[in-house]
């Protein structure tokens, strides 16, 4: 298929995905929860004529598309996209308002499932050529990092793809515009849980007791310093401490505070540096106001990082797509993604596509009750997976 041909699959695309993710971001579903979505998912992939595996990590769905010119030692490419959404109320007044109170595609996630969908008819269009095969691996349980080690456990790889290859649709950049990167992309994410233990009494008294809520202003403090004077300055990371619990009363000394933190790394040894020095520097400020804190941590995944052979490949793609002036190299973002377990599993690459729209008045970040996108987005992004699809399974990952 030429270049003109390859647009053109994907233009007819264009209203079936906007229409597709329209009527999902009207019917969120959260974490785990994400049946009907599922449904929808697996239906389209039959039709399609896909081998299709649901149920994997709950509520997972992989379909396998055989290519007509595939033979035993054909490649394999993984294509992935996450399907839940988040616990927000809508704030957006538009005709496809989510439908479901408290529940919300704040993320893009309705998105990435609409582009999923229709690189998989484009190329099914395309089965009698194809040299190899494409998997496409629906995620559930993004939002909680959750999904992806579930189905990778339950044997979404059993195609044995030999890279993987995703987009995160993204609102600080125009629609148009492609972030690709070797290397990092996307954080590490690490949920850390501080309790703080005193003794408690009455706040006129406070000589007979051990306040811990002085101790984990203290401990608030100290943390600050660690990513400051213990991680190398051409490094980045976060230490965050996002809620504070404890007490009762204006009058009375608690005898606990709960602090919950999150930590996000780019590499691997400031990672387990910081987790332990967190828990160090948080212990001994206990014991050196007379109090103990204990250190739990919880929902650890690694940083989304991009094989630089995937990474070229995929750029070439978006060139071919929008062109070199709308690549974005400087693209790094401290979220976090469990995207990152598939590309732990093979080679591959994490790319972001631009829904932004300052025209239009899209410019909410993501997770608010006002995100949007452009909706043209959706091609550009569909384009960039198919054309990184087909090279790798023509090429693998020379330039060709």
């Amino acid at each position: 298929m030429t270049t003109d041909a390859i647009g053109t699959a994907i233009a007819a695309q264009q209203q079936t995905m906007v229409a597709r993710r329209r009527d999902l971001h009207q019917h969120p579903e959260l974490a785990f929860q994400e049946h009907r979505t599922a449904g929808i998912i697996a239906a389209e992939l039959q039709r399609l004529g896909l081998e299709v595996r649901a149920g994997l990590g709950q509520t997972g769905v992989v379909g396998l598309l055989r290519g007509g010119q595939a033979t035993a030692e054909s490649r394999t490419i993984m294509i992935r996209a996450d399907i839940d959404a988040l616990p927000v109320e809508e704030a957006n007044d538009v005709p496809y308002r989510s439908q479901e109170p408290g529940k919300m595609h704040a993320c893009g996630h309705d998105g990435h499932v609409a582009i999923g969908l229709g690189v998989a008819a484009v190329l099914t269009g395309m089965r009698d050529e194809l040299p190899g095969s494409v998997a496409f691996a629906f995620q559930p349980a993004e939002e909680r990092a959750s999904g992806a080690a579930a189905m990778i456990s339950d044997g979404a790889l059993e195609s044995r793809p030999q890279a993987v290859i995703g987009l995160h649709l993204f609102s600080p950049f125009e629609v148009g515009t492609v972030g690709v990167k070797p290397g990092p992309i996307f954080a590490s994410a690490d949920e850390f849980i501080l309790t703080v233990r005193g003794r408690g009494g009455h706040g006129a008294m406070p000589e007979l007791s051990v306040d811990p809520i002085v101790i984990a202003a203290q401990i608030v403090s100290a943390l600050q310093t660690l990513v400051s004077r213990e991680v190398a300055p051409l490094h980045a990371a976060v230490v965050t401490i996002g809620s504070i619990h404890g007490g009762t009363a204006f009058n009375i000394i608690a005898d606990e505070v709960v602090m919950h933190g999150t930590l996000r790394t780019y590499d691997a040894d400031d990672r387990h540096l910081l987790l332990r020095r967190i828990a160090e520097v948080a212990q001994h400020v206990a014991h050196s106001l007379r109090g103990s804190c204990l250190f739990a941590t919880d929902i650890g995944i690694p940083p989304c990082i991009s094989d630089a052979r995937a990474a070229a490949l995929v750029r070439q793609a978006a060139v071919t797509t929008v062109g070199a002036d709308h690549i974005v190299a400087d693209c790094m973002q401290t979220v976090a993604d469990d995207m990152a377990y598939f590309l732990d599993a093979m080679p591959g690459c994490y790319f972001l596509v631009g829904v932004g729209n300052a025209e239009r008045g899209i410019t909410a970040p993501h997770h608010s009750a006002r995100f949007d996108m452009d909706e043209r987005a959706l091609e550009v992004g569909a384009e960039v997976l198919t054309r990184s699809a087909l090279h790798f399974l023509a090429h693998g990952f020379n330039q060709g």
